[in-house]
């Protein structure tokens, strides 16, 4: 009879990667045919017995057998994470993640809203006059670093040749990728906020921008912005570049949502709340920023900050794995850990104690003389979820009481059917007046979101889509491309259709009827999960992210669209982004309206 699987103690991590790979897999298949011939052999044996065997190779494949070491899992409780979790991770690596179910894409009238212009009034009067009544902040994801704005630039100065003019110039002509952006770049370096730094940078290092450009040599300039010696901006995230320039000085994207928040966030005594998740390893630079500005932005706009740094917490990370769904590991033997996307903040908002919350990117800000239009809008989409915040709780009020009344119970089915675009089952009819109001308390307590989308213009991102849940019900979801199955040629061409885009400008309801916060988990779908590809030191590697925040992590918030104006999205994605008008100059005046 076989030895028992808890003997085998093989530490995998003596072998070269690749082979300690080969050997588990060659291990485990050894094992599940030996798991059948015993399932053979055993047959007339209890099948109690034979269950056990089942329970205990299950348990010990991936404990025992060299699946996971002791090693591997102290590297898992260190991370936060249960063993539990990573085998569920690696088990979405295994199967196909469940893609959307688009049924139509969202268009002006049909969940998105556009309102008229007296209504854009009314919402934006409602914000100014009941917005103080409320604790109000904004999230910031600041964590990613700034590498794909400097593609470009990165590419070209791996080639190891000599950037001329004359080079570019060609690779323009050749439609080389990339060289392009490379010349717009150069021909544009006057106009970027950080210009007199790298000139500075350049000057310190005994060379002379002004020459460079002037003889068409400009490795000197790419590596000056890029390395570690320079400015470094290809490893900074893009919350500490200099975005737009003042006649006072360059000002990042970090300071410019400070500017912006204090027009719509500063409660009447002059408090402005924030938090900004941030990478461990910029926590101190983005600290030491803002203790080096906030005194002066405090003074000259007239409010004093309450900024809180957070970062994303370790136990979200997700395993990574080999092309053929094996742990990924390091040249040392330990498995490698991934964040696990935006979706993983869905903590750090949920730690947010405010009644309402403005999210919008890091790199999606403008200089002072645009600010008007972004501010306006910002307090539209604010009182519009005002409006909807309150007609909610009213009914949520009304249906605690004991039996409602038809009247009430139709008014607030007609509201959540009607207005907040919620399936409303045919048979509510047939229920009691209390199983009503149940159901009826169950759809409407929960967060609300009111999302801004953007007509398309060609812009990257997510978009708004009618879609079918697992119960059969359409509703309303932000949806992104990877979450689609593009195999399938009717949810291609919905995805066609689409006719407009997520600029992720959301403002957010996150406490109930009785002024208690909500438990945001509670609310996510955990199965609307992204797998991707990626690479680690040149290798291949299957990444798993979790929810995204504006997507899975919030698939079950009441969630409204309401069309915004095009000028109200300006993200930075490349750096010549920073060459468009909305981010060409910036303005001296930065003070606070009454």
């Amino acid at each position: 009879m076989p030895a028992p699987v808890t003997e085998f103690k093989a530490d995998l991590a003596i072998f070269p990667v690749n082979t300690a790979s080969m050997l588990m897999q060659l291990w485990m298949r050894f094992r599940f045919a030996q798991r059948l011939i015993d399932i053979i052999n055993y047959t007339e044996r209890d099948s109690n017995d034979i269950l056990l065997r089942e329970i205990n190779f299950r348990e010990n494949t991936r404990m025992s057998l060299g699946f996971f070491t002791e090693k591997d899992l102290e590297q898992i409780k260190l991370h936060g994470l249960s063993l539990g979790q990573v085998e569920e991770q690696i088990d979405f690596f295994s199967g196909t993640p469940p893609a959307v179910r688009l049924v139509r894409p969202c268009t002006a009238g049909d969940g998105i809203i556009c309102l008229e212009e007296s209504s854009k009034i009314q919402f934006l009067q409602l914000y100014e006059r009941e917005g103080d009544s409320i604790s109000r902040g904004k999230f910031v994801p600041a964590s990613g670093a700034a590498t794909r704005m400097f593609k470009a630039l990165l590419s070209e100065r791996s080639a190891g040749r000599d950037i001329t003019r004359d080079l570019v110039l060609a690779g323009v002509k050749a439609k080389r990728e990339g060289a392009a952006d490379l010349l717009a770049f150069i021909d544009g370096i006057r106009d970027f906020a950080f210009y007199k730094d790298l000139s500075a940078v350049l000057h310190s290092q005994g060379l002379d921008i002004e020459i460079l450009l002037e003889k068409g040599r400009f490795n000197g300039i790419v590596n000056a912005l890029l390395s570690p010696e320079g400015l470094n901006y290809a490893e900074l995230p893009k919350g500490l570049l200099a975005f737009h320039y003042y006649p006072e000085g360059a000002r990042t994207s970090f300071e410019e949502h400070l500017v912006e928040a204090s027009h719509y966030l500063a409660d009447p005594a002059g408090r402005c709340y924030l938090a900004m998740t941030v990478s461990p390893e910029h926590f101190e630079r983005f600290n030491a920023l803002f203790q080096k500005v906030r005194a002066n932005y405090e003074h000259r706009l007239k409010v004093t900050y309450y900024l809180d740094f957070s970062v994303q917490r370790s136990s979200t990370d997700t395993i990574a794995v080999e092309l053929d769904n094996v742990p990924f590991r390091l040249d040392d033997g330990s498995l490698l850990f991934r964040p696990g996307g935006h979706g993983a903040l869905l903590d750090n908002l949920n730690e947010m104690d405010c009644d309402v919350v403005f999210i919008t990117n890091i790199d999606n800000v403008v200089p002072d003389q645009c600010r008007q239009e972004i501010v306006k809008w910002k307090k539209i989409l604010g009182g519009y979820l005002l409006y909807i915040r309150d007609r909610v709780f009213m009914f949520l009020n009304a249906l605690s009481v004991n039996n409602p009344e038809e009247d009430l119970l139709s008014d607030a089915e007609s509201f959540a059917g009607g207005v907040l675009n919620l399936p409303i089952p045919l048979s509510s009819r047939n229920l009691s007046s209390h199983e009503r109001a149940f159901r009826l308390k169950g759809m409407l307590n929960r967060p609300i979101r009111v999302c801004g989308m953007v007509k398309n213009q060609g812009e990257p991102g997510g978009g708004p889509f009618w879609v079918k849940d697992d119960s059969g019900a359409t509703r309303l979801q932000i949806v992104e491309k990877a979450q689609i199955n593009l195999d399938n040629r009717e949810q291609r061409e919905i995805l066609a259709a689409s006719t407009h885009f997520n600029p992720v400008d959301l403002v957010c309801s996150l406490r109930n009827f009785r002024g208690e916060k909500f438990d945001l988990r509670e609310y996510r779908d955990p199965k609307a999960v992204f797998i991707s590809r990626k690479s680690h030191n040149g290798r291949d590697l299957k990444a798993l992210e979790l929810p995204g925040l504006w997507n899975g992590a919030m698939a079950w918030w009441i969630t409204l669209f309401l069309e915004v104006p095009p000028d109200t999205f300006n993200p930075v994605k490349t750096v010549t982004d920073l060459l468009r008008p909305a981010h060409k100059s910036g303005h001296k005046t930065i003070n606070r309206p009454g």
